[in-house]
């Protein structure tokens, strides 16, 4: 009877300690896997603020795609994550208008863009739903981008801290989850064709 008892104390002891260590052999491989998707591929983000309304609002859950800007450039009408320049350790969301070496312009609600030896174009902004009236204009170093939120009168935004330099930007919004009801994928990106635009 005894050696019955002192076998099943045994039994429950191993038990223990082999599901303790299957517990911690998961939370190992689980965090080399998901640390580094973390890290290097895509994370997620909370909207927080009305600076992108009415294309996205307070707590909805994005996830960031940090891979896509290691091979190519962010193009214009990317809604992109980054660490706030004046305060890296704050990360904001705003959407990409002037790309390195151009020239910004506003003239009220209007926004134009020059690429040197070209002529002038003026953005067709059809996410615009909140405009404000400004009297800017910026020239474009390199790898200094020019970046605004969708709501104008209610955004900071390089209209009044400046070009974004490119060593701040974390990713793009890759996939919007929550609410359910708008999910989609490279949610509020516009890429403006040249039918679009009109010369000066």
């Amino acid at each position: 009877m005894e050696n019955t008892q002192q076998e099943e104390k045994t039994s429950k002891i191993f038990n223990i300690k082999r599901e303790t260590f299957e517990l911690i052999r998961f939370i190992v491989i689980a965090g080399l896997i998901i640390i580094p998707f973390r890290i290097f591929i895509a994370q997620p983000f909370i909207v927080n603020g009305a600076s992108m309304n009415p294309t996205f609002e307070t707590n909805q859950y994005l996830i960031v795609d940090q891979l896509t800007y290691r091979t190519q450039e962010p193009i214009r009408g990317d809604v992109i994550i980054f660490r706030f320049p004046l305060n890296p350790k704050d990360f904001y969301i705003k959407r990409v208008i002037g790309l390195p070496t151009e020239t910004v312009t506003i003239e009220g609600s209007k926004v134009y863009i020059q690429k040197e030896g070209e002529e002038k174009i003026q953005l067709d902004e059809p996410y615009i739903e909140f405009e404000a009236n400004n009297n800017i204009s910026v020239t474009l170093g390199e790898d200094e981008y020019f970046v605004m939120g969708d709501n104008r009168p209610n955004s900071s935004d390089s209209r009044h801290w400046g070009v974004l330099p490119k060593e701040f930007i974390v990713g793009r919004a890759y996939m919007r989850l929550l609410p359910l009801s708008k999910i989609d994928f490279l949610p509020g990106e516009y890429h403006q064709t040249n039918q679009d635009t009109d010369s000066l």
